[in-house]
Order: structure tokens, then C-alpha cells, then sequence
């Protein structure tokens, strides 16, 4: 396994790193009701999120936001590693997809106009496969 990171890496680390550090520094100072909203999302899906406070939830998904985000964009940081981070966080996004009502066409898939928002995140779970799997077969030229 190799644990350096590519120059072909860095594209995608940087596009979702930045993405997500965006994410993550905009909920840092996010209000009462984005936290119940973000709570509440996350709590019909994860139920043990519903024994954190919205405040809370929202300050340790920021928290969590940066971290990652910050490990993509750093080169330092093996893609191995990053990858696992990246691919974790967006299971984590897919699952409030696949699992919240609205957010898919019945019996289906596909989005609604609701769940655009998380289906879109199928990017970071891809990016984040990818590198995982790259890094552990790329020693098998």
C-alpha cells in the first residue's frame, strides 16, 4: 500500500476538501434555528444524535467539517487516510438520503427536488472510494 499522496490525487482533495472546510467554517457561528434544523434532520435518521443538543450536534459537525477538510487539503496527509475520512463522512451524508422521507422518488433512487441536497454528496462517497481502493491496489502494477 502506498501512503504517499499522488499529484492526480490532489484535484479531487482539493475540490472536496475545499468544499467541505466551506461547510464546516459556515457552521461554526450557525444560529438556534440552523442547529434545531441540522439537528433535527440528522436525529430522524441517527437516533442517538437525539441525546446531543442542536448546538451541540452543530458545533461537533463543524468541528468534524474542518478536521476533514483540512486533512484533504493537506498533501502531508496520506490519501489512503483522507480517503477513508472523506469516505466515511459521505456514508454517513448517503445514509441521511437513502433513510430520510422525501428525499427520493418512491421506490426509487432517484432524487426529488428535496433530496438534491444530500444526493449530490454520492460525489464525496465515489471520491473518497476511489482513493481508498487506488491506494490499495496501486501497489499491485
Amino acid at each position: 500500500m502506498r501512503w504517499k499522496t499522488m499529484l492526480r490525487d490532489l484535484p479531487g482533495r482539493t475540490a472536496a476538501g475545499a468544499f467541505i472546510l466551506n461547510s464546516g467554517l459556515s457552521k461554526r457561528s450557525a444560529d438556534a434555528e440552523t442547529a434545531e434544523h441540522l439537528h433535527g434532520m440528522a436525529s430522524g435518521t441517527y437516533p442517538f444524535v437525539k441525546n446531543l443538543d442542536a448546538q451541540t450536534f452543530t458545533r461537533l459537525v463543524s468541528a468534524g467539517e474542518i478536521t476533514l477538510g483540512t486533512v484533504l487539503l493537506l498533501p502531508v496527509v496520506p490519501t489512503a487516510v483522507a480517503g477513508a475520512g472523506l469516505a466515511a463522512f459521505a456514508g454517513g451524508l448517503f445514509g441521511l438520503y437513502l433513510r430520510t422521507p422525501g428525499m427520493r422518488q418512491e421506490g426509487s433512487l432517484r432524487p426529488t427536488p428535496d433530496g438534491i441536497a444530500l444526493a449530490k454528496d454520492t460525489w464525496l462517497l465515489g471520491m473518497g472510494l476511489g482513493f481508498v481502493l487506488d491506494t490499495v491496489a496501486g501497489d499491485r502494477k
